[in-house]
């Protein structure tokens, strides 16, 4: 088999865990902060047959408390993590963290990221503060986005209320954070107004491929539109297959996803390796592995392939 191209995995860098620490932050979404260093990708990467990591990080971004520091935390961390995938042609890409809900500083670091630093897209959290991707507040940074064909990976974020006691918020809440993004950006109609951009979402979407007619009956409800144009637009999202490619959930996705848009995704180091290993042994279509993928990301057409 080809490499995988692993379009969701994490990079927790030395200096960003200490930041987050000193925020009182030590376990996101409800996972301790992992060991993570470039080797261990490596080394991990080797292991589960994936050719090319595409790395991000993950909530809460760089965006806590006032954001006083958040245009700080996210230019080093993206400096950062160009400087890893400069030192490992091939085997790394990167996703660039932003600053929203802080809209100027996230174009600005857009704009650097992606025209300096050759980020192969942003990461945007599904909420920032309890804010919603389509939000229209988040306008001026999808009509910068659209202008560059950027791709965005939508990863969930701590749900916008105090979580449930026992249960993780990466086991249920995470998905209904999605879900909840993916409305509101074809609720407000986004994909077609910033056509030019690529959305990913994380976890094959949450709930939207099993509750997407429901979805789309809300939406017609709310603003009149036709339901089946709705359908169009939650289906032509691309889906990454972390921790969901399960015999389940995985022709559920397939059946709902347009073809071309599902995407391999680890969501290593977050998810342990053996999770990883679970759900890779259902993982098996080339095209999902890697060949959606490359289509995607131009410049990994010539990934190394294991």
């Amino acid at each position: 088999m080809s490499g995988r191209i692993d379009v969701h995995q994490h990079m927790v860098h030395e200096r960003y865990a200490r930041w987050l620490r000193s925020h009182g932050v030590d376990a996101p979404g409800g996972r301790p902060l992992p060991s993570w260093s470039p080797h261990e990708a490596l080394e991990f990467m080797d292991r589960q047959g994936i050719a090319t990591g595409i790395l991000s990080l993950t909530t809460p971004g760089a965006y806590l408390d006032d954001g006083a520091d958040a245009a700080y935390v996210a230019r080093e961390s993206n400096e950062f993590v160009a400087g890893v995938v400069k030192e490992h042609p091939g085997r790394f890409g990167f996703l660039a963290t932003l600053t929203l809900p802080g809209v100027r500083a996230a174009i600005i670091e857009a704009a650097h990221a992606l025209d300096e630093l050759a980020a192969d897209g942003v990461m945007l959290l599904a909420n920032s503060d309890g804010a919603y991707l389509g939000d229209p507040a988040f306008d001026p940074l999808m009509a910068a986005l659209d202008e560059r064909a950027a791709i965005v990976f939508v990863h969930p974020a701590q749900l916008p209320g105090p979580p449930v006691e026992g249960i993780p918020p990466f086991a249920a809440d995470f998905l209904l954070d999605t879900t909840r993004a993916a409305f509101s950006l074809v609720k407000h109609d986004v994909p077609r107004r910033f056509p030019r951009i690529r959305f990913i979402l994380s976890h094959a979407g949450g709930f939207v491929p099993y509750a997407a007619h429901r979805l789309a009956l809300t939406v017609f409800n709310d603003t009149g539109r036709d339901p089946n144009q709705v359908l169009e637009d939650l289906s032509g999202f691309y889906f990454d297959t972390a921790l969901s490619a399960s015999p389940a959930a995985l022709p559920s996705l397939l059946a709902f996803a347009k073809p071309g848009h599902v995407l391999y995704g680890s969501d290593w180091p977050f998810a342990p390796e053996l999770a990883v290993a679970y759900f890779n042994t259902w993982a098996t279509d080339e095209a999902i592995n890697h060949g959606n993928a490359r289509r995607l990301f131009p410049r990994l057409k010539e990934a190394p392939r294991a």
